[in-house]
């Protein structure tokens, strides 16, 4: 066994990986990275084992409010570009950065387990096409992704059609000559849904809750581009922004979507136009929570009921760390509780990295929290001040980074976070380690 205690072990090559090999770089930081796919990319890799993306898939963020600022996305590619187009970004900024180098590609990690107490190392273990290795580690990185797992709702009675995961859906022609029922109107289920509204014989679509509908444009720019550069008190933001919804989106009610029952922002909005275009066009029904399953009838808990070859369950992922124990990564409830999602309140040689969601966050927020944690790194290295300091703050007890903003208590919202408070005190302590002011 090779001894690589001076090396820490970087475990992804997806975005959030990227990001991290780069500024770990940058910091002059030894790691070894390992990535299950053949490449980088991540889900956006269409052709990666785990990869959950579809066909018919494109950003529901604009490129300048999600690329990498260092590395901005090439001029011809459109404005909401297509995974295809994402996955060709991430592996340009892979060769950009000279990171494939430090990968072991098809290495699956398996175990991730501590010789001791705090910078004792770690123990990694992982298999490729040769077999079963294993090395020790200063420490780990993990960057392995939130969108991997599925989250599979299990329903009463039996239903006789087919009954997949979003995750399963790759292409259109799934849906072809099917009575559709998608689960779950999130951004994924109403792409899906449109999908198979152009594909199916028929499609409904079935929702627990309400959701705020956002346009992809507006007044001919992407959405998210249009807040400008002054920065309003939320309060104020939700007026503002409600009244611009109503004007482009109208009541999505009057097309038979439920009201949502929380304030704008407290739960991921849903930038999608064309669901509402075809509920308004009858080519969409929009159904209650599903009571029970009957063959191939649906009772759904308004007293409804409808008939369906397929059901769809867009009902999004749960965190997976299957290498590591959990209490090793303190969770606490549906998420690890870890200082700025990233940090452990005990461990210096144990990170998380890209275990958040913010509204507008983009690529950058992401590289923000990865170079935080490089800096810290190489900070522990050089006993610099800034690193002591931080040091105290996430180990003395802390809160997510909320901004205040009552979140839905739901699993998918566990790590979310408020965008403007959350890169605040990240750059906070990236110029606190040293590095340059916020953008």
């Amino acid at each position: 066994m090779t001894n690589a205690r001076e090396k820490f072990a970087l475990i992804g090559a997806g975005p959030m990986g990227l990001a991290a090999a780069k500024v770990l770089g940058e910091q002059g930081i030894a790691y070894q990275g390992f990535e299950l796919h053949s490449d980088v990319g991540g889900l956006w890799d269409i052709d990666g084992a785990r990869s959950t993306m579809y066909e018919t898939a494109h950003l529901i963020s604009s490129k300048t409010m999600t690329e990498f600022t260092d590395f901005p996305m090439r001029p011809e590619v459109a404005e909401y570009p297509s995974h295809r187009e994402m996955a060709r970004y991430f592996r340009e900024f892979a060769d950009h950065f000279d990171i494939r180098r430090h990968y072991k590609f098809g290495a699956e990690v398996t175990q991730v387990v501590p010789l001791g107490e705090d910078g004792a190392g770690w123990r990694v273990v992982w298999r490729d096409a040769s077999g079963t290795h294993e090395d020790v580690f200063a420490g780990v990185l993990i960057a392995n992704g939130t969108l991997s797992e599925p989250n599979m709702p299990s329903f009463n009675g039996q239903f006789d059609g087919e009954l997949i995961h979003a995750s399963a859906y790759r292409d259109p022609a799934q849906f072809t000559g099917k009575r559709v029922l998608v689960v779950g109107a999130g951004n994924s289920g109403c792409d899906i849904a449109v999908d198979a509204i152009h594909h199916g014989k028929s499609c409904d679509l079935s929702m627990r809750r309400g959701y705020y509908f956002v346009p992809k444009y507006v007044f001919g720019k992407p959405a998210d581009t249009m807040g400008g550069a002054i920065k309003l008190p939320m309060w104020l933001k939700r007026r503002v922004d409600g009244l611009i919804l109503r004007w482009f989106v109208g009541d999505p009610q009057k097309y038979g979507f439920p009201k949502p029952d929380y304030a704008l922002y407290e739960s991921h909005p849903i930038v999608n136009s064309l669901v509402l275009f075809h509920a308004g066009h009858g080519d969409l029904k929009v159904r209650a929570d599903i009571d029970r399953l009957e063959g191939h009838r649906v009772h759904f808990k308004d007293g409804t009921q409808g008939d369906y070859d397929m059901i769809l369950a867009a009902t999004g992922y749960k965190l997976h760390y299957p290498f590591i124990d959990r209490d090793l990564l303190n969770w606490q409830g549906d998420a690890p509780h870890l200082y700025l999602n990233a940090m452990h309140p005990d461990r210096d040689d144990l990170f998380v990295l890209g275990m958040l969601e913010a509204s507008g966050l983009g690529w950058q927020g992401r590289h923000e929290q990865a170079e935080m944690v490089a800096r810290y790194i190489r900070g522990l290295r050089d006993r610099a001040d800034g690193t002591i300091r931080l040091k105290a703050q996430k180990s003395g007890g802390f809160a997510r980074a909320t901004g205040g903003m009552a979140y839905l208590n739901l699993p998918r919202m566990a790590y979310y976070v408020d965008k403007t408070t959350y890169r605040k005190e990240v750059m906070g302590w990236i110029r606190a380690l040293g590095g340059r002011g916020a953008a």
